[in-house]
């Protein structure tokens, strides 16, 4: 419409005169010198014009193409240029990934092999994986002692150009012994787990602990890699399977009781922590992690039993407070302050000690010890909580009576 200076409404008779006037205006034979060939190629596209909406105006109802019908034959032309254009993009993305691609793992598709391939199928075993592969050439790089031999290798997922020494041939003659694939999964692991991929180091261990369902290190290092993945569900089965096998450590039930409690089912690491503690009597943390787990369910005397077995292999801060809160709960003031005084004389630069023997102190007649206490923590940094403590202590002490 723009190159017949057309407005619509309009038919096929305007379309054949608006043809005529601009074939008078832009035939070559009128064009300045040296223009004669832009003159044609503007002149063709006009006739294409036309020629298109002489067929559109031919197919119109009446023989008019109107306003309307302009507006839709645009919007429909804009979205199948925009349909083409997205094509476009994406089948230059997927040429231009699969050019990095190439670039990246199959440097040698252009060069003939340097080398015979005398076995053709190998596995990688840094990348177990990826299966069995086909090996199409082996090559060389470098110069003098720094020379690499590579081989490349089509995988199921593509072509992969690895380091000769790291594939093992496959010979389809004799199995493939369990021992051998659980190594080479395990192998495979630990690299990952070195690399912080604990995903891919899971994966890897499943195909381990399918060689061999009843190892041990197996197991305990599929918890850690799902557990670190935050595949939690998966931990949790690991962690059972490991319970099962090597139930009568306390290893197990360790971790049983942190992925439990990352679930949020504290029952259930309770009671893995106890167990963990019963295998262990002499580990003064399992009893603490048990007394924590037990205030969390809310049955403090329970806690304060796992606590107290605690301070007496290993006393230390956290565990006194924690005993001091358990007491607190069972309604035993003086064991509170008696584990928040423990507190105060094992770490005496420990502000929560303070704080909690000030605000125990403070529920008793013991008003110039609460305040001393709040000396302390102040010093120590405590903040503007203990400073409103400290005022409503020396209120009171004003309102007592001297003796008589």
């Amino acid at each position: 419409m723009a190159l017949l200076e057309l407005e619509p409404p309009f038919g096929v008779r305007d379309v054949q005169l608006a043809r005529r006037r601009m074939a008078k205006r832009w035939h070559p034979d009128i064009a300045p010198p040296g223009r004669a060939h832009e003159h044609q190629r503007h002149l063709q596209a006009i006739n294409d014009a036309a020629d298109e909406l002489e067929s559109l105006a031919e197919g119109s109802r009446g023989g008019k193409i109107t306003l309307g019908a302009v507006k839709v034959s645009a919007a429909a032309t804009r979205r199948a240029r925009e349909e083409e254009g997205r094509r476009s993009y994406e089948a230059a993305e997927r040429e231009r990934a699969a050019a990095a691609d190439r670039a990246k793992h199959d440097p040698f598709a252009d060069r003939l092999p340097d080398h015979s391939v005398v076995h053709r199928y190998a596995r990688c075993l840094s990348y177990p994986e990826w299966g069995v592969g086909s090996v199409t050439g082996i090559y060389f790089s470098g110069d003098g002692d720094e020379v690499k031999q590579w081989a490349r290798v089509l995988f199921a997922e593509g072509v992969r150009t690895v380091p000769a020494g790291s594939l093992s041939f496959v010979d389809f003659s004799k199995p493939d012994a369990g021992a051998d694939r659980l190594e080479r999964f395990m192998t495979a692991a630990t690299h990952a787990l070195a690399d912080g991929d604990y995903a891919l180091a899971a994966q890897r261990l499943i195909y381990a602990r399918d060689a061999d369902p009843t190892n041990v290190a197996v197991l305990r290092l599929m918890t850690l890699a799902f557990w670190q993945a935050g595949n939690l569900e998966a931990a949790g089965r690991a962690v059972r399977d490991w319970a099962r096998i090597d139930g009568v450590r306390p290893a197990a039930h360790r971790f049983a009781a942190r992925i439990y409690e990352d679930m949020g089912a504290i029952d259930l690491a309770a009671e893995a922590a106890g167990r963990a503690a019963d295998r262990a009597p002499g580990d003064a943390r399992e009893w603490e992690r048990l007394g924590r787990l037990r205030l969390r369910l809310h049955d403090p005397s329970a806690a304060a039993d796992a606590l107290r077995r605690a301070q007496t292999l290993r006393p230390s801060v956290e565990g006194l407070l924690d005993l001091a809160l358990a007491l607190a709960l069972s309604g035993d003031l003086g064991g509170e302050l008696s584990a928040c005084e423990a507190a105060t004389q094992l770490d005496p630069q420990s502000i929560d000690a303070w704080v909690r023997l000030a605000h125990a102190l403070a529920r008793t007649d013991r008003i110039s010890d609460c305040l001393d206490a709040c000396a302390t923590a102040l010093k120590l940094g405590a903040g503007a909580e203990l400073l409103d403590l400290r005022d409503r202590m020396r209120e009171a002490r004003r309102r007592v009576l001297p003796a008589a």
